[in-house]
Order: structure tokens, then sequence, then C-alpha cells
């Protein structure tokens, strides 16, 4: 079973298309829709979570990539930058998915990219912006 979470930047030509539920029909993957921007004659952007069973997984994917769409893991998206982190902690405490963490051992905080669901709270709460995403 893969389960990535992932950003598809789709062009305008696909943004009135049932390209997810094609995804789920023809391919059998699951979706959780974590973020989505769409804008109707220009372009869209989705956050998902999807999984399914491998070759599924891979076949979907090649579908995606035929339709022009672009696919990106989560992971590239949303950054802390560690220059600019004091590792005070505000962000622990708003963070959903509990990705942000403090590491006891050494009172920093931790970030599991993983876990992460670009809900986007720690950006508004992080006193030196540390926390920055890019879609």
């Amino acid at each position: 079973m893969v389960r990535r979470k992932v950003v598809l930047h789709f062009p305008h030509e696909q943004v009135d298309q049932p390209i997810i539920s094609k995804l789920v029909r023809d391919y059998d993957i699951d979706f959780n829709i974590l973020k989505a921007f769409i804008t109707p004659r220009e372009e869209g952007l989705m956050v998902l979570e999807l999984s399914g069973e491998e070759e599924n997984f891979a076949k979907g994917v090649r579908y995606l990539e035929n339709l022009g769409i672009t696919i990106q893991p989560l992971s590239q998206d949303v950054r802390r930058d560690e220059l600019r982190c004091t590792h005070c902690g505000v962000c622990t405490g708003i963070c959903p998915s509990e990705a942000l963490y403090l590491k006891r051992d050494t009172m920093e905080v931790g970030f599991d990219e993983e876990k992460c669901v670009a809900c986007e709270l720690c950006v508004r709460v992080c006193p030196p912006r540390a926390m920055q995403v890019h879609y």
C-alpha cells in the first residue's frame, strides 16, 4: 500500500474535469483533500493524501501526468527556515497533526514532513516567520 501527500497543479483546461473521481473509479486510489484552490479558466491546485496499491498508484500518477497535471510531494512546499527558527515552540501548540513537536531531550522543535497537512496555521503563529509554504 502506497500513501503519499502530494500537491497537484492543474492546467486551466483540466480544472472542470472529473479527474479525482477517475482516480477512484479506474485506479482504485483513495483520496483525502487537504486543501484546494480552483480558479475557472486559470488553474487549479489541490493538496491531497492519496493511497492505493503500488501498481494502481503508479498507473494513476501516469494518468495525471498525461493530462498535464504537475505532481510534487507536499514536503517540497512546506518548509522551515532553520536559520530563522528560534525553537520557541509556539507552532507546536497549534499544529493539529503534530507534525511540529518539541524534542524533550534538546528542547528544540522537530518537524515531521510526513505528518504535515499543510493547514498553514504554523505560518500564521510563528514569531520569527520560520515556517513557509510555497505552492
